[in-house]
């Protein structure tokens, strides 16, 4: 079985973002930018599914700069087998996002694609679901726990108010969500075999695909600070001041 992962560069999620001063955006200068968290958990999950056997190939498709083959090696370090590089220094939306990734999915042909349910860069939850609609694929989101055995997955996945499992055929979309897996730090001797691991470097051009943005940002903004508290004596006082605080009936 052949299972392709996608995986996106963003801010660190330990950096504090910065919002830039024409507030077209965030500032992304000298900030350290890592593979988004939930596509982490996505290449655990392929690294282990191979370790249990049935897993011939992982392949690892990121789109961005040419920075991004940073993101792709710490992928390979972690145990997959080659990399794909879509490279552009443009924005990508998700809608495109999942266009390409259609594309790559047409030629590599693999049984089992798994990605982060959201980037923690937009959080929009969109591109496993839109490739599932694109491909005609059966899809399983926000799994916390997955098996895969006859041709088939079953998936446990977070609902409101508890779990539901659910059994796709294969091929099939996963998106990981955060209590499937504890991420693995890839060991020194890997991170220098992953330096002699394959990516291919594509362009948007080579599968045909418009990435024109269809949305436009009209400002970005900090959240509002929030107000300080107020210590009130008793039950009686609390309820007097949520009574007469300005908006509240």
């Amino acid at each position: 079985m052949k299972i392709l992962v996608p995986v996106k560069r963003v801010v660190d999620y330990n950096v504090k973002v910065r919002v830039k001063p024409d507030q077209s955006g965030v500032d992304l200068a000298n900030v350290k930018m890592s593979m988004n968290p939930f596509c982490e958990i996505a290449v655990e999950e392929a690294v282990r599914m191979k370790e249990k056997g049935g897993v011939d190939e992982i392949i690892v498709v990121s789109i961005g700069p040419t920075q991004a083959q940073e993101t792709i090696r710490t992928a390979l370090a972690m145990g997959a087998d080659r990399g794909i590089l879509i490279q552009t220094d443009a924005a990508v939306e998700p809608l495109a996002v999942a266009k390409l990734l259609a594309k790559v999915v047409e030629q590599e042909s693999p049984e089992l694609v798994i990605l982060g349910k959201q980037a923690i860069d937009d959080d929009s939850n969109q591109t496993g679901q839109m490739l599932g609609a694109l491909l005609d694929w059966p899809q399983a989101t926000f799994a916390s726990e997955v098996a895969v055995a006859n041709n088939q997955a079953n998936v446990t996945r977070e609902i409101d108010g508890g779990l539901q499992t659910i059994a796709v055929d294969l091929p099939a979309i996963i998106t990981t969500d955060l209590r499937l897996n504890e991420p693995r730090y890839a060991s020194l001797p890997n991170i220098m075999k992953a330096k002699r691991k394959p990516i291919d470097t594509k362009s948007p051009d080579d599968y045909g695909v418009d990435i024109a943005p269809r949305l436009s940002v009209l400002k970005v903004t900090e959240p509002p600070k929030r107000e300080a508290g107020i210590k009130v004596e008793s039950v009686a006082e609390l309820v007097d001041k949520l009574k007469n605080k300005e908006g509240v009936i």
